[in-house]
């Protein structure tokens, strides 16, 4: 068990979170909800931001302080984060991703202070870095196995990225701790979700099957178009991709090759995904790899049935094996169809479904956070 009591010589009642996102990552998802959530509880955070990076709030909460760290680039940012400690020293800090856990180890080391560091990963490390650099590959190989030692703290979302990141690295699997990442709200596991003005929404005779994420190779919804053009083969239906990114003129010209462009959309950005979600027949999860995979996640607590690849890693563990939605091969699209067929002709039961979310709602995991960066719940 953690120590229960801030560190001699720092604040008992301040917390920071040290960020450098894309500004629509999960790490963001993640952190819109966690940093209000440890305000909620007593703390006062200081949010250090990398400017022009994420994440972005919608606005900032009582005890909440945004810093601008003064620079665009992570590494510059150096000297302000140890100055930043030296002046503020909170009790914790809590840092996301390489570089960023990189420069959060040398701040408090320039700064001396007892800040407890709590270093986060929250992707699969060895398949994040195959298509990287040598020495990108190198760095962060040596970051993690050599450095990661020095923080109190190593955490990520899921058994299976602690494995590979032990198994990549070096690092102890011992110093690795698993804390599930703060998806949904309380609310949305007992919400009535009005549904989205959309014509596809609610058709009784075409079932809408659905998925969401950036429009990248990672996602792989190549493999869900060709899945859903068998599926569509057999039956009526139609495919919402939600998302932006660089894939999307590549994903219709699929669709159009295909022969199912009418019956596929790609609207974009969708500002509340949830109510689409909800009013979904089926999500779909065609990742090739994940650190955990928020819109599963999402998809299950509004009652959605779910079809998922078995990718490293994340969807094995938020379904159990299997058994609240199918697992699938990466990249098989027939296997994929022959899921999603399935499941649409027997869902689970959406009761059963929000059962597998529960361990992601915001409260208990703001609790796992706590834990493990050696806080009391409240302050």
């Amino acid at each position: 068990m953690p120590d229960l009591s801030a560190p001699v010589g720092t604040d008992p009642s301040r917390i920071a979170c040290f960020f450098s996102t894309s500004g629509h990552s999960g790490v963001d998802r993640a952190a819109r909800h966690l940093i209000p959530a440890l305000a909620r509880r007593g703390y006062q955070v200081d949010l250090l931001k990398v400017r022009r990076h994420g994440p972005h709030l919608p606005e900032i909460p009582a005890g909440v302080r945004v810093i601008d760290l003064g620079s665009r680039h992570t590494l510059a940012c150096l000297p302000a984060v140890a100055r930043y400690l030296r002046q503020a020293r909170p009790a914790a800090m809590l840092s996301d991703k390489d570089r960023v856990n990189r420069v959060a180890l040398f701040a408090r080391a320039i700064a001396r202070v007892p800040t407890r560091l709590t270093l986060r990963s929250g992707t699969t490390i060895s398949i994040d870095l195959a298509t990287r650099g040598a020495l990108e590959r190198w760095v962060q190989r040596m970051s993690m196995g050599r450095l990661y030692p020095f923080a109190d703290q190593v955490i990520v979302a899921s058994a299976g990225v602690a494995d590979d990141m032990a198994d990549y690295t070096g690092l102890a699997r011992a110093r690795i701790r698993v804390v599930p990442p703060p998806v949904v709200p309380e609310r949305l596991l007992a919400a009535e979700l009005p549904p989205p003005d959309h014509p596809w929404i609610g058709e009784r005779d075409c079932p809408l099957i659905l998925s969401a994420g950036e429009l990248c190779s990672r996602k792989d919804f190549e493999t869900l178009i060709r899945a859903f053009a068998r599926l569509r083969a057999e039956r009526p239906a139609r495919l919402m991709i939600l998302g932006r990114g660089g894939a999307r003129e590549r994903l219709l010209a699929l669709a159009r090759e295909l022969g199912v462009a009418e019956d596929v959309a790609l609207p974009g950005y969708v500002e509340n995904p949830y109510a689409y979600m909800a009013h979904a027949d089926l999500f779909a999860f065609t990742s090739r790899w994940e650190g955990l995979g928020f819109v599963l996640i999402e998809a299950l607590a509004v009652g959605t049935p779910v079809v998922a690849t078995d990718c490293p890693s994340g969807p094995s563990e938020i379904l159990h094996g299997g058994r609240y939605g199918s697992l699938v091969p990466v990249g098989d699209d027939a296997a994929l169809a022959a899921a999603m067929q399935a499941t649409l002709d027997d869902p689970l039961p959406p009761s059963r479904l929000k059962e597998a979310a529960r361990r992601y709602e915001i409260e208990a995991s703001t609790d796992a956070y706590l834990d493990a960066m050696g806080l009391r719940p409240w302050a």
